[in-house]
């Protein structure tokens, strides 16, 4: 079956193409280049005067593990309609569902699928998969349709990896290590959490900063994160090495985001959620902004990447693998309720919920932190756009950043309904740049398939899998990213006028680098002194993950590491 997309202005990013009128053609879920003459076009669309790009990526969304369930079962309020009818959200960027589906921080498998989907992204990453928790994390982006989804191992604070550094273990051993975990979780990433400090907390450690030594294994995040980047490096993973800084969301946590940036020693590295680790503890309230230094440092420093994590006002909760800070926020509570918990030998979790509030002083300066590094950063290609999902905000509020960044006017006057000592603190207003659709194409795109090594994704050419999306061009541009007119996924029109009209399952994407077998032997003795898991319950199949014909698993070689 051939599909031909006609008189579209395509915005690829990956070929060059801002606004060229261009058609496109599919067939078997593949981009071609023009058939021959004598085959048959079985299905035209005209769009003409419309936008045309890949399909979105969401490279970091917390949409798969027990956290999820966790904040799912801790807020059963979130769950419920009439909660929803009755509640009033009166804040202007609230983006809370309408009453028909579950609220959108705590979205049901079903729901988070459709709600990409009808905003025109075809794929998503959890960005923190538990190795220990990997099976259940995977039978829940599995049962989410309609988009690709995988997942970044969680290491750093691992009761194994540790003992490994703090005995000195050569670079191999802990390659190895990393190799083993990468097949075991089915993930395409390594991701890092306040590197050691979820260890250090179970220590009675309360801060863990970037050279102090934890308490027991006597090593620092620095050393943890040059070998984990090294590895990663190593081991040819497209994937740089995820990393949640240590110091998440403290006053003065600048410094040690600016010197994270140095622990790689100039291998790739990317920052996650860059906004809570960019503030300062200048004026009277000791919390201001850094997001002139962290952009700066950002685009000085080639090798390090950043999403940002924005937030948005409204309800939502956090979910994350950092129980010292999740500890430490529970205070915070809103609602008063929250669970900080322990797994395994392997890390812990906290589930806090929270309303961020555009008349409080830290979260009007947070909002404004956020937008003050997207527009400060030169480079699209190397900062991406996120709310690190649920935490900043709901995935769903993606429309309304867009126009923020896009619109310059529309960020002035909300920036006027702020908290009048947080604009002072603030040189928003004072930031010009309005993103182009073709870097909203990069950025949310061309850059994130880049990031990832989803070569055939996130792009128009020939060879590419047919995700795209389609929009009707509109100067509102939050209303034209919310509702795109078509979505087609491998080729499948799955959307049409914003609304889910076919129903498929996306695919998992993992990477497997060679490894020497004969590391499993040392695991299996510490599996049965530690674990209360077998070595080999803890490795998950790919017939698990594509078990119920519910999407394919896409194993992808990785690049080779520069010599």
């Amino acid at each position: 079956m051939i599909i031909h997309l006609k008189n579209g202005r395509i915005y690829d990013p990956k070929h060059g193409k801002d606004g060229v009128v261009q058609d496109i053609y599919i067939r078997d879920g593949r981009i071609i280049s023009k058939p021959n003459a004598n085959e048959k076009i079985n299905q035209a669309y005209d769009l003409t005067g419309k936008i045309v790009m890949a399909g979105a990526i969401d490279m970091h969304s917390h949409i798969g593990g027990g956290k999820v369930n966790i904040a799912r079962m801790l807020l059963p309020e979130f769950q419920d309609k009439k909660f929803q009818e009755t509640k009033n959200y009166s804040e202007p960027e609230a983006h809370i569902c309408t009453p028909n589906c579950s609220h959108n921080a705590t979205p049901s498998t079903t729901d988070a699928g459709f709600r990409y989907i009808e905003m025109g992204y075809t794929a998503a990453f959890e960005p923190a998969l538990l190795p220990i928790n990997a099976r259940q994390a995977h039978l829940e982006m599995g049962d989410t349709p309609m988009i690709d989804k995988g997942g970044y191992a969680m290491l750093g604070s691992d009761d194994y990896f540790l003992r490994l550094l703090s005995q000195n273990a050569n670079q191999k051993t802990i390659n190895d290590y990393v190799a083993w975990i990468l097949h075991a979780s089915q993930a395409i990433g390594i991701k890092v959490v306040n590197p050691g400090g979820i260890s250090a907390f179970k220590f009675n450690q309360r801060k863990l900063d970037l050279d102090e030594n934890h308490s027991y294994y006597q090593v620092t995040p620095r050393a943890i994160l040059k070998s984990l980047s090294r590895a990663v490096h190593d081991l040819g993973i497209a994937k740089p090495l995820h990393v949640h800084c240590n110091n998440l969301g403290a006053a003065g946590n600048f410094e040690t985001t600016l010197n994270t940036m140095g622990a790689s020693e100039g291998l790739p590295m990317h920052l996650t959620h860059i906004q809570f680790h960019s503030y300062g503890a200048e004026g009277d309230k000791k919390f201001s902004s850094a997001a002139a230094q962290i952009a700066e440092a950002l685009n000085k420093h080639k090798h390090i990447t950043a999403d940002v994590g924005q937030i948005l006002f409204g309800q939502t909760v956090t979910a994350s693998g950092d129980s010292m800070v999740q500890h430490l926020n529970s205070k915070h509570a809103n609602p008063k309720k929250s669970v900080i918990m322990d797994i395994e030998c392997d890390a812990g979790c906290g589930v806090v919920p929270f309303k961020y509030k555009d008349q409080n002083y830290v979260n009007a300066l947070q909002w404004a932190i956020g937008l003050e590094i997207f527009l400060s950063v030169e480079d699209p290609w190397r900062i991406f756009l996120t709310t690190d999902h649920p935490n900043g905000a709901p995935f769903t509020s993606y429309p309304h950043l867009i126009r923020l960044l896009m619109d310059k006017s529309f960020r002035n006057e909300a920036f006027t309904k702020l908290n009048l000592d947080a604009q002072a603190m603030s040189n928003l207003t004072s930031l010009n740049r309005e993103y182009s659709l073709y870097e909203i194409a990069i950025m949310t795109r061309a850059g994130a398939a880049n990031l990832i090594g989803l070569n055939d994704r996130g792009h128009l050419g020939v060879g590419a899998g047919a995700d795209i999306t389609v929009y009707t061009e509109l100067a509102d541009r939050e209303a034209m990213f919310a509702k795109p007119g078509y979505v087609f996924k491998d080729g499948q029109l799955v959307v049409k006028d914003g609304k889910v009209v076919k129903v498929v399952w996306g695919a998992t994407h993992t990477v497997k680098p060679a490894f020497d077998n004969s590391i499993e032997a040392n695991l299996k003795t510490y599996f049965d002194r530690y674990h209360t898991v077998r070595l080999d319950n803890f490795k998950v199949s790919q017939d698990e993950i594509s078990h119920d014909g519910r999407g394919s698993v896409i194993v992808h070689a990785g690049k080779q590491p520069s010599q």
